[in-house]
């Protein structure tokens, strides 16, 4: 797998200086093989879509566990099933919950589509695969790429929020909150994990909208994100209702 030194990092931010356009979308790419590594590489450069290409394994859970992307794409050869299992863990994980996720696999045997839907990818593509069909794939889902960053726009915000699980009590004010989730000030932040439930005052003399969330970051002593994950259809309806007019498109 190509990785990209310190170096060559440097060299594209000083060309992107000059006056390159800087890509709005990241890609997570998953991908043992050098050749393909590139080509996927190639294809998302030229869809403007910045890649990011971890060396280890450990590097793979971290980004996608403590980072947002807009598409992950996934190389499965046949003789690992690691990328069935990556795509499982990435859709526990709070960020990329349902992010598009594109599997690339050799794996020719009878179950291999029905066994990667089944643990959570978005689409599935035999290799080999060349650029024309990798371009046609990824522009098809430029829609909803689009729609998934809609979700995760942030908006600056400050009202108060209260949080409770079932160890602890705390009432603070959000700092941002999008329709996916929240940064929260609070006099003291709750465990990383905890499940809790969530209530927003968003006017005075509307009924807050109440749901369950996780804590997904901490980012300091007094600040926590949030992910508004397991809130009622009810609750996710009004709290659309008062966020996606004040989100710019």
């Amino acid at each position: 797998m190509k990785v990209e030194t310190n170096s060559e990092s440097g060299k594209k931010d000083s060309s992107r200086a000059k006056g390159s356009k800087v890509a709005q979308k990241r890609a997570l790419v998953v991908e043992e093989e050098p050749v393909m590594c590139a080509l996927i590489q190639d294809v998302l450069r030229s869809a403007d879509i910045e890649a990011v290409i971890p060396a280890k394994n450990i590097e793979t859970d971290h980004h996608f566990c403590e980072e947002k992307f807009d598409v992950i794409v996934i190389g499965l050869c046949t003789a690992s099933g690691d990328g069935i299992e990556l795509v499982r863990k990435m859709r526990k994980s709070g960020f990329n919950r349902t992010t598009l996720i594109i599997l690339l696999s050799d794996d020719q045997r009878p179950g291999a589509l029905s066994r990667a839907f089944e643990a959570g990818a978005s689409f599935f593509v035999y290799k080999p695969i060349d650029k024309v069909r990798l371009m046609s794939l990824i522009c098809a889902t430029q829609v909803a790429i689009e729609s998934e960053k809609r979700r995760f726009r942030r908006i600056p915000l400050q009202v108060k929020v209260q949080l409770k699980s079932d160890k602890a009590e705390v009432v603070g004010e959000t700092i941002d909150i999008s329709l996916n989730g929240a940064l929260i000030r609070v006099p003291h932040t709750l465990p990383l994990g905890s499940l809790v439930e969530i209530t927003l005052y968003l006017l005075e003399g509307m009924e807050p909208i109440v749901g369950l969330g996780t804590i997904v970051r901490i980012l300091s002593s007094t600040q926590m994100g949030i992910l508004l994950d397991r809130f009622p259809v009810s609750e996710i309806r009004r709290l659309q209702e008062y966020l996606i007019p004040r989100i710019a498109v």
